[in-house]
């Protein structure tokens, strides 16, 4: 078998693109720590972005759909008080959207989402529970938020006392 003459110029081609792969994979495998390094803190602020864009929308949606009952600011009113620390440290996201979805059974409260004959998404449902659960911090103490209106309760100042 004749041997091939060695291309000399296809050979130098090859080493230098062999070298260029070498060195980028160099550069990645550095640059990859550092990525690392820097990604959970950009994770965390684009979370604490994509929360506030839900609070806000939220605001939006509950101030058309929900502050009549319970309130602008979620004090109550026909409707239970939302901005409690009862009701907020008791009760978890998940019972809240239930809460907004499938409404309550024998109150004025009825389902808003779409699957239960309501106006909502279940997007819009998660927005609306961010724009409540944005109260937790400050929410006042009000033992009686299922009923805010409720006059005969111990707290309320009835029958002219003191």
């Amino acid at each position: 078998m004749p041997e091939r003459p060695v291309d000399t110029e296809l050979d130098e081609q090859t080493n230098r693109w062999m070298w260029w792969g070498f060195v980028v994979m160099v550069l990645m495998v550095a640059i990859f720590p550092i990525y690392r390094f820097y990604e959970p803190s950009n994770r965390e602020a684009d979370r604490a972005a994509q929360l506030d864009f839900l609070a806000d929308q939220g605001g939006s949606i509950y101030s058309v759909n929900c502050a009549s009952c319970h309130g602008l600011q979620g004090e109550g009113g026909v409707g239970p008080a939302m901005n409690s620390k009862q009701f907020l440290t008791s009760a978890t996201d998940e019972q809240i959207i239930s809460l907004i979805a499938v409404g309550v059974p024998g109150s004025q409260m009825n389902a808003y989402s779409l699957d239960f004959g309501g106006p909502l998404t279940s997007e819009q449902i998660e927005a609306v529970t961010t724009f409540v659960r944005r109260w937790e911090e400050t929410a006042p103490d009000v033992p009686n938020w299922r009923d805010p209106l409720d006059l005969t309760s111990p707290d309320s100042n009835e029958g002219g006392e003191g």
